[in-house]
């Protein structure tokens, strides 16, 4: 048995029980195996369930073509997921994220890390499915409605992961599989790589009395992620008047076609790339489970989880950026104008076409070790003691942290446009004269950057639960019991960087032969706008780790940066972010079963309460800032003495009372009517919990920004209202339709930020020299040239910076540094999320075919309003939007085939503050299929197939046009045996 849950588990148990035989005829008995088994299973999980629970099994997840359990959980109703890479990661239930939803193992609650791109403090709770191979997998269970026994933290639901248990299928049993994965979204030469998994069982003693399961997977994955990315200066309101043009404005510039109006909305880009990526992933999980059971009433289980994941990303990009100075553009009619496309042409002095590499290679490994022992004890009482330590932590494996990125530029573009009419936006540009913007041998070295990110999270727990068990009456049974657990969570973030964008060094100093061509029209191959003539052909990239090697040799690039401070003898930079949180949670429960006859069946009505109180106690690195400076012309630095930071504390604490009430009632023969009741708690991200102040090292010429956290935010709370009604009227065929509803409360808003200075740290660009500068060359006077007059005329205020850049410092007589600190806190905002969830799984008699469909929609009261400008501080909910499954299956004899549909609709992705801007998703779908054809002697070949039709993905930001990011899909093949004994 598992943590938190063990009435459910019992309940599945005996539903898993009761649907292995099947009598068809009176002198036939068929046992069904494959697909319709799994099924049937699954449904037969759900009917017996207390509340709305949704399941799984794992000959299913076993037979679906999906790389992780996030692709498995898309097929549930009102279960959608989140891609990374072209490959599930990360799942959204009813409308909620992956912050909102509750991940366990067995019942019990899980650690998770990831470090994402490693270029910014890891945070997020979310469970990264990515981590998990799904091959050792007995079941997935997800929770919609709260239980008091089921752990808390999942608004959105609770999603519980089991796995196999030896006793629980006595005997030598196991399966062996291996196969090969063709991905076609690789660059270059497709390679073919392994995936192996097995599972060996076997249990000895008369009565089985002692058990072992051994389960294991080994993956490899070579793949491409090919995208465009663009990111907005959004929200410009007013065209009213010439006097409020500001920065990137195109309201009153001569090349402006239809220009938006006094009260549209519109955005122009701040830059655009393409970038082409190469990735390689291996994935290794494992597990050991040990089980005794020295009498019929009691049961001694020991296992061991052991999972790695590691991806290595290697990334080629061209790209533009934009001044706003001499532009041209297009729009449509507003209130929100939709952009066209966006020129800027620069004269006599030619901009850069900027060429970057970047590396990515990260390692996540989880580890739990747990103990768990059964009494059956006299009196109808069974007790449960069950304890895990379990870790998850993510770290580099490169030599320069988790990521690395190196710029090269080529100073001869004339022009540069984006044309934002296709799904891929269109970069093209014009080369100055006597200058060829794709020529190596005049790429300098530019900018450079090395993020260096650690995460890592450990959870101990311990519960004591028991069951007691009615001989008759109303009340049926108790459970009861509770919960300690200990999360310690660790994450740490520090940089060096290189402001070096006008140029390091000379084209020189970069051989040719570190150089390879891109085609960008293979690489984006069959992407709306790819057979454009004007768009961007070829570029080069180049071997980054041989690059930072020369830079380094030649500038000491990491050794002595501009900005951050290296590990001693190595290019990794010292934690500017320490981030260390203790969370300590004491959680008692109890929940009375009552059953009573009524119409065709029983009734049941359980009524539960769980309450929880937890303390957190947080601790965060505070800078020591020595000064500042003016680096470039929107470029100012904080100087930071890494060698003199301070840890500060600070603690909150916080409890809840969940009661939840679950009913349900059989009227009718095979109909079932349930209605559910409860509270339940999500926990804030890591980030903003984390107790002291930090400052962004980078700030501009209005000043700079900062992070305080407040460990005394309280979680998100939802009242959550269910009500579903199913009819079962087969074998493993089933009708269901349910609402649900849900209120939320204790939003977390950062409207409490306040505004402060730094003691002793001045503007540079706010002071008399700046001043006298701007009297001298007048008020319009752009920051390089106030930057040439300071550097002209006091010299003995500017140092010369680690890469020979010129640098002004902030003397005392300039103005205080003004700061933006944000501050999270609890709002008052509420919000209310509901939907319908509609589910059909028909098997058309004994034909072997069969079908599922169901499709779910949520609505929600809190939406973004486009027309509004950035300006105006909006509160929306994120993720919400109606998806659907469909999927059709034959399973007769030995073939089994399926195909299944997933179709997710647009939906706000995110949005940001101040100011504020929205991002959407547009609408995706996806076509899977796999077969298998079972021989004898347990021996069966299969074959899978992942987005058969190739579909691609793209993200916006107010308008459709406005392309945030767009990328190229393509299919998954595999192919494979397995041998099952």
């Amino acid at each position: 048995m598992g943590m938190g849950a063990t009435t459910a588990f019992a309940q599945d148990a005996t539903a898993d029980e009761e649907a292995a035989e099947e009598v068809v005829a009176a002198d036939d008995v068929i046992v069904v195996t494959g697909i319709r088994a799994s099924l049937r299973d699954a449904m037969n999980i759900k009917r017996e369930a207390q509340g709305v629970v949704d399941a799984i099994s794992a000959e299913d997840i076993g037979k679906f073509p999906d790389t992780n359990l996030a692709e498995s959980l898309q097929r549930i109703t009102g279960v959608s997921i989140d891609r990374e890479n072209g490959e599930g990661a990360r799942v959204t239930v009813r409308g909620f994220g992956p912050e909102y939803n509750l991940v366990t193992l067995n019942g019990r609650q899980m650690p998770t890390s990831t470090l994402g791109d490693g270029a910014s403090a890891p945070s997020s709770r979310s469970f990264d499915f990515g981590n998990l191979a799904s091959e050792a997998v007995a079941a997935v269970e997800v929770y919609k409605t709260g239980r008091a026994t089921v752990p808390s933290g999942g608004i959105g639901s609770s999603i519980n992961i089991r796995t196999p248990r030896p006793l629980d299928a006595p005997g030598f049993k196991g399966s062996i599989a291996a196969k090969g994965v063709y991905d076609d979204s690789e660059n270059g030469d497709v390679s073919i790589t392994p995936e192996i998994s097995g599972i060996i069982s076997n249990t000895w003693g008369d009565e089985a009395q002692f058990g072992i399961a051994v389960t294991g997977s080994y993956q490899k994955r070579n793949s491409g992620f090919n995208q465009f990315f663009s990111d907005f200066r959004d929200g410009y309101l007013g065209c009213g008047s010439a006097d409020e043009w500001n920065w990137g404005t195109v309201c009153f510039r001569d090349n402006t076609q239809n220009p938006p109006g006094a009260t549209d909305v519109y955005s122009v880009p701040q830059n655009g790339s393409y970038n082409v990526t190469d990735i390689t992933r291996e994935r290794i999980n494992g597990q050991v489970v040990l089980q005794y059971a020295p009498s019929d009433n009691l049961t001694f289980t020991t296992d061991y989880t052991y999972s790695q994941n590691e991806v290595e990303a290697r990334q080629s990009s061209v790209g533009i950026w934009f001044n706003h100075g001499n532009t041209s553009s297009a729009f449509s009619d507003g209130p929100v104008a939709d952009l066209l496309f966006y020129s800027e042409d620069f004269g006599t002095g030619p901009s850069d076409l900027s060429y970057s590499g970047s590396l990515t290679a990260n390692r996540s490994t989880n580890k739990s070790l747990g103990f768990n022992v059964e009494w059956k004890a006299p009196g109808n009482f069974t007790w449960v003691l069950d304890a895990h330590t379990s870790s998850a932590e993510s770290k580099p494996t490169l030599p320069y942290g988790s990521n690395v990125s190196v710029g090269t530029a080529v100073f001869g573009l004339q022009t540069q446009t984006i044309d934002f009419t296709s799904d891929l936006p269109v970069i093209s540009y014009t080369n100055a004269t006597g200058v060829d913007s794709n020529d190596i041998s005049q790429r300098f070295a530019t900018g450079n950057a090395f993020r260096n990110a650690f995460f890592r999270d450990d959870i101990d727990q311990v519960q004591l639960s028991g069951n007691w068990e009615s001989d008759s009456g109303f009340l049926e049974s108790l459970d009861f019991g509770v919960t300690y657990t200990e999360n310690k969570v660790k994450s740490a973030y520090g940089f060096l960087q290189n402001e070096t964008w006008g140029g390091l060094g000379t084209a020189a100093d970069l051989p040719d032969d570190v150089f390879f061509p891109i085609d960008v029209t293979e690489a984006f191959r069959g992407m709306d706008g790819v057979d454009n003539p004007n768009i961007i052909q070829q570029f080069y990239g180049f071997d980054v780790e041989r690059v930072v090697g020369l830079l380094e040799d030649q500038f000491n690039i990491c050794s002595q940066p501009g900005v951050g401070t290296p590990q001693a003898g190595t290019c990794l930079a010292k934690p500017t972010t320490d981030r260390r949180i203790k969370e300590t949670t004491l959680a008692p429960f109890a929940e009375a079963n009552f059953t009573f006859d009524v119409g065709a069946g029983e009734a049941h009505l359980i009524t539960g309460l769980r309450y929880e109180t937890t303390s957190v106690e947080s601790t965060a690195l505070v800078p020591s800032v020595t000064g500042s400076y003016w680096a470039s012309a929107n470029e100012f630095y904080l100087e930071i003495d890494d060698d003199n930071r301070i840890f500060t504390s600070a603690k909150g604490d916080y409890d809840f009372w969940l009661p939840n009430v679950d009913f349900d009632i059989e009227p009718f023969e095979d109909i079932k009517l349930r209605a559910s009741y409860s509270h339940t708690i999500t926990r804030p991200t890591y980030d903003n919990l984390q107790g002291g102040l930090t400052y962004n090292p980078l700030f501009r010429v209005d000043g700079a920004d900062g992070n305080q956290g407040n460990p005394g935010l309280l979680p998100f709370k939802s009242e959550n209202f269910d009500v579903s009604a199913e009819w079962y009227y087969g074998n493993a065929s089933y009708l269901s339709v349910g609402y649900f509803r849900k209120n939320v409360e204790n939003y977390i808003s950062f409207n409490g930020s306040y505004q402060g200075t730094i003691d002793g740290i001045t503007n540079p660009y706010d002071g008399p020299r700046a001043d006298e500068a701007r009297a001298v060359l007048g008020a319009n006077a752009g920051n390089d040239a106030i930057r040439d007059y300071i550097i002209a005329n006091y010299p003995e205020t500017t140092f010369v910076g680690n890469n020979g850049g010129i640098n002004i410092r902030g003397l005392p007589e300039d103005a205080p540094l003004q700061v933006d600190v944000t501050v999270p806190a609890n709002s008052d905002r509420t919000a209310t999320i509901d939907g319908w969830e509609f589910a059909l799984q028909h098997n058309f008699w004994e034909t072997g075919f069969g079908v599922i469909l169901n499709y779910t929609i949520v609505n929600g009261d809190a939406t973004f309003d486009n027309t509004q400008p950035a300006s105006v501080d909006q509160f929306a909910l994120v993720g919400l939007s109606d998806s659907a499954n469909a999927v059709a299956f034959y399973d007769k004899g030995p073939f089994q085939a399926r195909v299944a549909w997933n179709w997710r609709d647009d939906f706000l992705a995110g949005y940001s503050s101040n100011p504020t801007n929205p991002f959407y998703r547009d609408e995706y779908w996806q076509v899977d299929a796999s077969a298998s054809y079972e021989f004898d002697m347990g021996l069966t070949v299969f074959v899978e197939g992942i987005n058969l039709t190739g579909e691609n993905l793209k993200g916006y930001r107010r308008s459709y046009n406005n392309t945030f990011f767009s990328y190229r899909g393509a299919p998954r093949y595999a192919a494979g045996v397995r041998f099952s004994f």
